[in-house]
């Protein structure tokens, strides 16, 4: 969408995009990124990491990285990437890995292979002529992934931005309009295998629809991105790129994050749990002692509440649990509830995956019965609370 403001650092004069349209950049790499669900994308000239920030929160990613020749941009922000209180206190279900290097496009390092998708925003427009020249062979030869995608100026939209002279940026070595950028791409894809579409973000005003799109776009597909073999086999034997960030997210997936998650979940049900059968046993005992109810036949106080007659041994309360086919009963004071039934309930059961897992899991984290059947929860804070 175009409008008749300024949008600031866009462009001068009376042209505006709403969104600006960096935005709308960074948009639709997420609209690629949500249809083609890629686990492993790379952003090329990732400056201040803004676009990578944006996609840390794609649940397919699980393998980031950022490349940019300048090292202090990149650190401005680049503690945005790290993972966040919130990030341990809930593990995603994903692993997500984020890295962020020091070095040139114009470079090979063996860090970059793999990837499903490279992004180059408004990158190749600030490459210098030898390294425009050895770009096609590093990005499509030699890291060849799955999906690239490059956007640059258009130059032929320039005459609608007043103020721009030359260049829109002082840092810009060249700005190819239509053709130029068209050519070079379908020279690049030919050369390496590619497909290539073109499209682009700014529209025109009205009755300038000749000169295209303010940023032009193009996006290339490996056309054999099924046979596992890397289009070129040569590989550095030296890393060219410094790793200046690297940052590991709490995942599920580590079993250390699954035990905690998991013992978590398993005493708040088994709490859950208790209190609601003290609730329950605490408001029948105070009806039935005053005579305002009459017990129903499957409400059998001696069976379900033990802790007003005489404590029976551990090993009694265990065979009980048995006898009852595993119900949730008191012995003592404590109430045991099996395991099994905690294993039912869907977020345990979702976590755990077997029941063999969950035993695993919170044995020596987690009060169990003798023969580790049960969660033995302590009554004894809660009698003391009800005095």
């Amino acid at each position: 969408m175009v409008d008749a403001n300024l949008a600031k650092g866009e462009c001068t004069g009376t042209i505006k995009f709403t969104p600006p349209l960096y935005k709308q950049r960074y948009q639709f790499i997420k609209d690629l990124v949500n249809k083609y669900k890629p686990k492993k994308v790379a952003d090329l000239g990732c400056a201040d990491c803004s676009l990578l920030w944006m996609l840390k929160f794609c649940k397919c990613i699980e393998v980031l990285a950022g490349l940019d020749i300048c090292e202090n941009v990149m650190k401005e922000k680049m503690h945005r990437l790290s993972p966040l209180p919130g990030d341990y206190l809930q593990p995603s279900e994903r692993t997500l890995t984020v890295t962020l290097y020091h070095g040139s496009v114009a470079q090979k390092d063996p860090c970059m292979l793999g990837f499903d998708l490279i992004t180059c925003i408004e990158l190749i427009e600030h490459l210098e002529a030898t390294e425009l020249e050895k770009f096609p062979e590093v990005v499509f030869g030699f890291m060849a992934p799955a999906m690239v995608v490059i956007s640059t100026p258009n130059s032929e939209f320039n005459p609608l931005l007043p103020g721009v002279t030359l260049f829109r940026h002082p840092d810009h070595k060249f700005e190819w309009d239509q053709a130029q950028f068209q050519s070079w791409a379908l020279d690049a894809a030919g050369c390496y295998d590619y497909t290539v579409e073109f499209t682009g973000l700014g529209a025109p005003p009205p009755g300038a629809e000749d000169v295209g799109f303010c940023t032009q776009i193009s996006v290339f597909r490996r056309k054999y991105p099924n046979t596992g073999e890397p289009i070129n086999l040569e590989k550095p034997t030296e890393n060219s790129y410094r790793t200046i960030f690297k940052a590991v997210y709490p995942s599920l997936k580590d079993e250390k994050y699954l035990q905690n998650a998991v013992v978590s979940e398993v005493i708040n049900t088994a709490q859950i749990i208790t209190r609601r059968l003290l609730d329950s046993f605490n408001s029948v005992y105070k009806e039935h002692s005053n005579g305002l109810v009459e017990m129903k036949p499957d409400f059998q106080l001696p069976r379900y509440f033990m802790r007003h007659s005489k404590n029976p041994s551990l090993a009694e309360g265990e065979k009980l649990a048995d006898d009852r086919n595993m119900e949730t009963y008191v012995s003592g004071n404590a109430v045991y509830i099996p395991l099994i039934k905690i294993f039912s309930i869907p977020k345990v059961n979702k976590l755990c995956g077997t029941f063999e897992n969950l035993s695993k899991l919170i044995t020596g984290k987690v009060a169990l019965s003798n023969d580790g059947s049960a969660v033995v929860i302590s009554t004894e804070h809660e009698e003391k609370e009800n005095e």
